[in-house]
């Protein structure tokens, strides 16, 4: 059984909540990524921020990313995989969420590793990546806002 932990990218960090979001593009840039979990105080996932984001939400907007903080824009609840779920469950979640990257979390609810669909592409049958597309992009229902647009790109 091929589990999360199997497919994912390791080498996920986190962000603090705290930290700017000219510093969160600086980290993007170093590990060549388009998303960073943000952390609270606790090391507890509270949002991702994407490339984005930072870009619509702050620089689009007319506000200076050394201002902003990554807590500032992240919004809606988090998702995230355990490290053992299935690769089924890990496109269940991104499924029903429309989301394109998923955090990995161990037992021990640290960050291990992300999911990418540069990941699943390298894991799925072309059927079942041709599906994962068709529900991830389909159009919704739903607003702008909400829980399935955090981690998309």
């Amino acid at each position: 059984m091929t589990t999360a932990r199997d497919i994912m990218n390791e080498g996920a960090r986190w962000i603090p909540a705290t930290e700017t979001l000219d510093r969160a593009a600086q980290i993007m840039r170093d590990l060549d990524v388009g998303a960073l979990p943000v952390s609270d105080q606790n090391e507890r996932m509270c949002g991702i921020v994407t490339d984005r984001d930072i870009v619509v939400k702050c620089i689009a907007a007319g506000h200076d990313p050394s201002r902003v903080t990554c807590g500032d824009i992240c919004e809606g609840t988090p998702r995230w995989v355990s490290a053992t779920a299935t690769v089924e469950d890990v496109l269940r979640e991104m499924e029903q969420n429309q989301i394109r990257r998923v955090p990995v979390i161990d037992e021990n609810k640290k960050l291990v590793g992300m999911i990418s669909e540069a990941d699943l592409a390298r894991h799925l049958t072309d059927d079942q990546l041709a599906e994962f597309a068709e529900r991830v992009y389909a159009p919704t229902h739903r607003g702008a806002s909400g829980a399935g647009h955090l981690a998309r790109s």
